[in-house]
């Protein structure tokens, strides 16, 4: 029904308010912008403009229409851009903490790969320490992890607070030293968390290390003690501790994107995307 060369002509008359410059504008002859005009007037059986000798103006149809036109031309234009633009080959190694892998950074990495499916991604999973090591050996592409305060490294993507956690309808007893799940050295959380229980003057155990985020909720929701993890960890059966608000306050992590030197073109879109998400979009 709307032939989109028949709108790109109507929209472009509409701007122009002419059928001569329409024409010029899009390299057609007069005759063919009012032959264009007419078949979608017949097409969808209403009248679009109001023309004299002097004189052109849309008619409320065609004001509505115009809108829609606009729509489907920016749609039309955006799956050519889609399926006529060269497809991405190749592979990126992409490193992320593992606080992120169990958050909303699969979802984003499942997008890439069905837009982009013939670029192989290699993904690993580790502590924020290790992923710059590896970056440093050249073994990555390009990492998301966390950054220690007062670095520079990398490009800011969101900040994080940390939280308490354990299991549900925990009453930590604040008489004796916190039993606490961390991640082993080194390890940016479990630095940031030291240091503030030291300055804030209170007491502390370490009854668990695990190398994973994962395994510290295990261990936090098996009722071994209490984790910390950034709050988007939070979930049903690990949450906050009933008197939280009696423990020392948690700072905030930053998440940072860090690329090599050089990236291929596959690496490249994988660091825009990633930077023009939600992930880049949450920044506090």
């Amino acid at each position: 029904m709307f032939n989109p060369v028949w709108l790109k002509t109507f929209v472009t008359v509409a701007a122009s308010r002419s059928f001569t410059d329409a024409g010029r504008r899009l390299g057609l002859t007069q005759s063919s912008v009012s032959d264009h005009i007419r078949r979608l007037e017949e097409s969808s059986g209403r009248r679009l403009f109001v023309r004299d000798t002097h004189s052109l103006a849309l008619t409320v149809d065609g004001e509505s229409l115009l809108i829609h036109a606009r729509l489907i031309l920016e749609a039309h234009a955006r799956a050519e851009a889609q399926f006529n633009a060269p497809r991405l080959r190749g592979r990126v190694r992409f490193g992320t903490s593992d606080d992120l892998s169990l958050g909303p950074l699969p979802d984003m990495l499942a997008a890439f790969r069905r837009e982009h499916p013939e670029v192989e991604l290699e993904i690993t999973i580790g502590l924020s320490n290790e992923l710059y090591q590896r970056m440093d050996r050249g073994e990555l592409d390009l990492l998301v992890g966390k950054r220690r305060p007062g670095e520079q490294r990398g490009h800011f993507m969101f900040r994080e607070p940390l939280a308490w956690l354990a299991r549900p309808q925990t009453l930590v007893d604040l008489r004796l030293p916190l039993p606490l799940i961390l991640l082993p050295e080194p390890s940016v959380t479990r630095a940031a968390i030291l240091e503030r229980l030291g300055s804030s003057g209170c007491h502390w155990r370490i009854v668990c290390t695990s190398g994973s985020h994962a395994g510290c909720m295990a261990a936090a929701r098996g009722g071994l003690g209490l984790t910390v993890l950034p709050l988007h960890l939070a979930s049903r059966d690990l949450t906050l501790p009933l008197n939280h608000a009696s423990l020392p306050q948690l700072p905030d992590v930053e998440y940072v994107a860090v690329t090599a030197k050089r990236l291929s073109r596959p690496a490249e879109t994988l660091f825009q995307i990633l930077m023009a998400s939600e992930l880049h979009a949450a920044e506090n």
